[in-house]
């Protein structure tokens, strides 16, 4: 069986090398900035139903996401092993709490 998480790893690593290097020099701080704008964008488009632009909002946040983890030295694919038993509190898929 593949691994899920290498999706996530392969969007990370693309995203460090268009962006790591600016992102760190940056900092966390003000990179949380733009994630936080970027989830704002996101929210107004799911209130206006903007089906066209959500693809590439989430697009957005997901870079964001994936940028500060790696200014943090976190690695996605290993944090997101948290759900790979199911529901980190029951342990089951879908989640029976």
């Amino acid at each position: 069986m593949n691994d899920p998480t290498e999706g996530l790893r392969a969007f990370q690593r693309q995203i460090e090398r268009i962006y790591l290097a600016r992102d760190k020099a940056r900092g966390w701080e003000k990179t949380f900035v733009w994630f936080v704008e970027e989830v704002g964008e996101l929210a107004r488009a799911l209130h206006r139903g903007d089906e066209e632009g959500l693809k590439g909002e989430f697009a957005d946040v997901a870079a964001w996401l994936v940028t500060l983890a790696s200014i943090k030295g976190i690695d996605l694919g290993d944090a997101a092993k948290k759900y790979s038993n199911g529901c980190p509190r029951c342990h089951s898929t879908p989640c029976r709490c």
